[in-house]
């Protein structure tokens, strides 16, 4: 069992935290708990939700949960989002005052708890003064209705503009990201990264398999079909097939991650989590499994240790490839120097 601090906090997680965006809609009521029962009995504490997740199905079948098992409930750590359109109003999204203290009181009640202890905002607000949210994010956790406040798919200077405002005006600070972080999508280390760890933020990284990719079951020459993301949807989001699979170094990542669990005897994705799991300031790696095959196959990534070489393989087949300035090699040498001087 890997535990570790939420963030700077004093909150303690396991290093896998169970993901619920399948819940109520590619996992009924039934295989939902059954996630949970799995995870909790592996020795899980974490739990991550948001609102728009099936459209608040997803809160209320964990709030059912909750209820039948006090034990896990007493020891669970609750993380849930808001921001996403919940009805069709102008007020019912975004990260204002009003829409975030009905966002929340919802959740609150889907959940059938008092108290949420992880509050993330699912995305940034260019409509909302960062001052309004996090005066609001301030005055929950004063009410006790949340015990922390993290962001999630902010930039860097999102990141950086909100923690020192947080500072200057003595409101709590946020203590989590939650960003799209795994070896076909590292982009976040040219700067997303960085800013989290001047600011004491612990990640969270979301869809550390790449959709699936990550797991060996696309072919190069072959759409996918059946029971998948993509597989139901070719075109999904930024996992679309159709571009990624046109990209070289998509196979070339997955075909080190498939060298290396042949010869550890593990899964494809055991690999990539466990490379993920162990990248610099993160806290907990989101899992999004759809039964509990893959959600057992998933955990047993937490008794893999990769070893220097294995990691050095996946780092440098998996690279950004920024341009030279300002996140290639060019300008990074301009943002350092030598104690000696010179160049």
């Amino acid at each position: 069992m890997d535990y570790r601090k939420l963030g700077q906090s004093g909150t303690i997680v396991t290093a896998y935290c169970l993901g619920t965006m399948t819940f109520g809609a590619e996992a009924d009521e039934a295989a939902s708990h059954k996630l949970l029962d799995d995870y909790f009995a592996w020795g899980g504490n974490f739990i991550d939700t948001a609102d728009v997740y099936s459209a608040g199905s997803s809160e209320e079948i964990i709030g059912r949960w909750l209820k039948t098992r006090p034990s896990e409930a007493r020891q669970a750590v609750i993380a849930t989002k808001g921001r996403f359109p919940m009805g069709p109003g102008p007020n019912d999204i975004g990260l204002s005052r009003k829409h975030l203290n009905q966002a929340l009181n919802d959740s609150l009640r889907r959940l059938g708890i008092e108290h949420i202890d992880l509050y993330q905002m699912h995305a940034w607000d260019a409509l909302t003064p960062i001052e309004e949210t996090l005066r609001f994010l301030d005055d929950a956790v004063s009410a006790g209705k949340i015990g922390y406040y993290g962001f999630s798919n902010y930039v860097g200077w999102h990141i950086a503009k909100a923690c020192e405002i947080a500072k200057a005006r003595g409101y709590t600070r946020p203590v989590t990201l939650q960003p799209q972080y795994n070896l076909l999508m590292r982009d976040i280390e040219l700067e997303i990264v960085a800013a989290c760890q001047d600011a004491g933020l612990g990640l969270l990284p979301w869809s550390p398999l790449g959709g699936g990719w990550l797991t060996g079951k696309y072919k190069r020459d072959q759409l996918p079909t059946g029971a998948t993301r993509l597989g139901e949807n070719p075109a999904r989001g930024g996992e679309a097939f159709e571009a990624r699979n046109a990209q070289e170094r998509t196979w070339a990542v997955i075909r080190v991650v498939e060298e290396i669990a042949i010869a550890r005897g593990v899964s494809m994705a055991q690999v990539a989590l466990a490379w993920t799991a162990a990248r610099p300031a993160v806290t907990s790696v989101i899992l999004g499994a759809r039964n509990p095959e893959q959600l057992a196959d998933n955990l047993n990534a937490a008794s893999l240790a990769l070893s220097h070489e294995e990691t050095t393989r996946l780092d440098e087949v998996s690279a950004p490839t920024p341009g030279q300035y300002p996140y290639g090699e060019h300008g990074i040498n301009q943002r350092h120097r030598k104690m000696e001087g010179g160049r």
